[in-house]
């Protein structure tokens, strides 16, 4: 039967937890993506003919192995206790997702016996219950965690340029099917032969051979970015007014040069403009002295309520628009339904004092006639967000970030990758700018064209591309990601209604 072919519990375990690490290994800071192929199989061969506890624990292990590993940053913040919780939420994911996927391999070849059903439709089910599995932890609960999709992984591979095809739902899709084929490939009827060697190796020739979606330029915007290196950390040792004081010091240097656009990031002032007569003579300085619009952070406070803010200003009219981010952080911003977590962690829960209201401002920012998408730190990770920015006219997409508190750990680097892969996603230049690295400015194709390094003082000046052309992935992939999810729940809810087979002669033991 299929199920003898399951690997015994006592190693799927171990595997699972080596998976899980494996995976990790694709995403930067070492960022070898071939990994993520290698990662996605073991994940897989542990679920086979496993029944629903087991295959709930080892997609557990391997969920909490990933999640330690890509995510230890996170405990720099507010120390492992939040980091473990994170860990454990995600893992429970991982987890009702590994036990889906069990269930796939398990009915699906009763309703599709032939080479097709097992080399198609069993695949596509599987890589769609993955998407599905991912697009649930994305989005909830407090707005979901969508770091770690395994497509993330991807940035400087080969199948990059699917990003503005397919989105980073439908890359995701695209990779685990790779692998399930090439599983399935194997496993149907015995050992792997070259007739069945041909789908896997025809479908990663289409995902390696597809060109990138145009994006013919409309023309320029000089873009200063500036990194100012300040005491931007939670737990940062600071003055009033040292913050403004390190940006305004790295902006100095620039003061003459022709630029479109000053750019600084979240987290670099003490004080609102809007409300500090100092803050505001520093945003005219600067907006004074280089001669074009400011793009500048506070937190602001409207109609009682508290925003992490990008504001749009310059030196005559002083604010002219502002952003507030859509997507501040559960636990780390803001705190939700705090008198029902207060007890559980009372010191941690009352170190996040100040609670940010998520913003329902248009991420639209009109720079000299130029239309720029505006996106704060965990908004990178918001497809809705920058979507919603591209649709609605953007050219270029400035991302503003404050990576103080994770010090060198991975997350800078995960979260440049992430710019990249929306730059391809959505056709945009994107100018990632941070209050200590890693500060760049980003061509469509996903290069970098400059970089900051880490924790210096400094700037950069970049003439980026203006695109307003619109892939596929901008328009669709909202659709693409629900349309794959939903096709994966039809597919196995409709084999599960076939009866057990007594036996089917695919179900030999398999010869190595």
């Amino acid at each position: 039967m299929i199920d003898s072919l399951s690997l015994p519990l006592w190693v799927a375990v171990p595997v699972a937890a080596s998976a899980g690490i494996v995976l990790d290994a694709a995403f930067p800071d070492r960022g070898w993506w071939p990994l993520a192929f290698v990662g996605i199989a073991l994940n897989l061969a542990v679920l086979i003919g496993r029944r629903l506890g087991a295959a709930f624990l080892v997609s557990f292990v391997a969920g909490g192995a990933f999640f330690v590993a890509h995510i230890e940053w996170a405990s720099l913040f507010l120390g492992p206790l939040p980091m473990i919780a994170l860990v454990v939420l995600q893992a429970l994911f991982s987890g009702v997702g590994g036990m889906a996927i069990t269930l796939a391999y398990r009915w699906v070849p009763r309703a599709s016996t032939t080479l097709p059903g097992r080399l198609g439709v069993l695949p596509i089910t599987v890589a769609g219950l993955w998407v599905l599995r991912e697009a649930v932890a994305s989005t909830w609960p407090y707005g979901g965690f969508s770091w770690g999709r395994v497509s993330m992984s991807q940035s400087d591979s080969p199948i990059a340029s699917l990003f503005g095809w397919l989105g980073v739902s439908g890359v995701g899709f695209a990779m685990v099917l790779l692998v399930a084929i090439g599983v399935e490939a194997f496993r149907y009827r015995g050992a792997l032969r070259l007739r069945r060697a041909f789908p896997p190796i025809a479908l990663a020739a289409v995902m390696v051979g597809l060109p990138s979606w145009p994006t013919p330029s409309v023309g320029t915007l000089r873009v200063a970015a500036v990194q100012g290196n300040g005491p931007a950390g939670y737990f940062d040792s600071r003055a009033p007014g040292d913050l403004t004081a390190a940006q305004l010091n790295a902006t100095r240097p620039l003061f003459g040069e022709r630029v479109d656009v000053v750019l600084w990031p979240e987290g670099s002032t003490d004080r609102s403009p809007l409300t500090d007569p100092y803050t505001a003579g520093v945003f005219d300085e600067v907006s004074r002295r280089m001669g074009a619009p400011f793009v500048g952070w506070a937190i602001t406070e409207r109609d009682d309520r508290t925003y992490n803010t990008e504001i749009l200003w310059n030196a005559t009219d002083g604010a002219t628009d502002y952003y507030d981010k859509k997507h501040p952080v559960p636990f780390g911003e803001y705190v939700p339904d705090r008198v029902f977590w207060r007890p559980f962690a009372p010191d941690l829960i009352d170190l996040v004092q100040r609670d940010y209201t998520p913003g329902t401002t248009d991420p639209i920012f009109d720079v000299g006639g130029v239309l720029v998408g505006i996106n704060i730190c965990f908004d990178v990770v918001d497809d809705r967000v920058l979507r919603a920015s591209v649709l609605e006219g953007a050219t270029v997409i400035f991302s503003s970030s404050n990576n103080a508190d994770f010090g060198r750990s991975d997350q800078s680097a995960q979260q440049l990758a992430i710019a990249r892969i929306r730059a391809m996603e959505l056709g945009r230049s994107v100018v990632n700018v941070s209050t200590v690295g890693l500060t760049a400015a980003i061509g469509p194709d996903g290069e970098i064209l400059q970089q900051l390094p880490w924790f210096t003082a400094a700037s950069l000046v970049q003439d980026v591309s203006l695109i307003n052309t619109v892939t596929p992935a901008a328009l669709f992939g909202g659709q693409i990601e629900f349309g794959l999810s939903g096709l994966a729940v039809a597919l196995l809810a409709g084999s599960s209604i076939y009866p057990a087979p007594r036996r089917r002669k695919f179900d030999s033991v398999i010869t190595v």
